[in-house]
């Protein structure tokens, strides 16, 4: 399951609006990728229901997930955060073992496994930063 927030819901539907389509047409597909200085990245766009996608809602939001993609954000929190530095979707990903400090990568928790990384030194390392 994914829990979608108001806020989140609410720059959603704007953003449909936006682009001249109905919460019935259109929603936002949550996905991820390999890549990302984490391993694995977030990606989102606007789209179409696909058979076999999990949806879930909040009042006339939709965001879609792909079986595939599901393995990695059952749990997730899709949030939309306005603050003075930052805007945009914001993902807290319980699957995570780590995650990049820009937000947008992640390396996935592995059963029975320690992270391939020093936490004390690369957790919520800035990509790019060369820290």
């Amino acid at each position: 399951m994914i829990e979608v927030t108001e806020s989140a819901a609410k720059h959603l539907l704007d953003l449909l609006e936006e682009k001249d389509f109905t919460p019935a047409e259109r929603g936002l597909r949550l996905f991820v990728e390999k890549g990302g200085c984490a391993g694995m990245s977030y990606s989102m766009k606007i789209d179409a229901f696909a058979e076999g996608d999990e949806v879930y809602t909040c009042g006339e939001a939709r965001v879609f997930v792909d079986a595939e993609s599901l393995v990695y954000l059952d749990g997730c929190h899709l949030d939309y955060v306005d603050a003075l530095n930052d805007a945009g979707f914001k993902i807290e990903n319980p699957n995570a073992a780590r995650s990049c400090g820009c937000g947008t990568s992640f390396e996935p928790a592995r059963k029975d496994a320690a992270p391939a990384y020093d936490p004390a030194t690369m957790d919520g390392e800035v990509c790019g930063s060369g820290r």
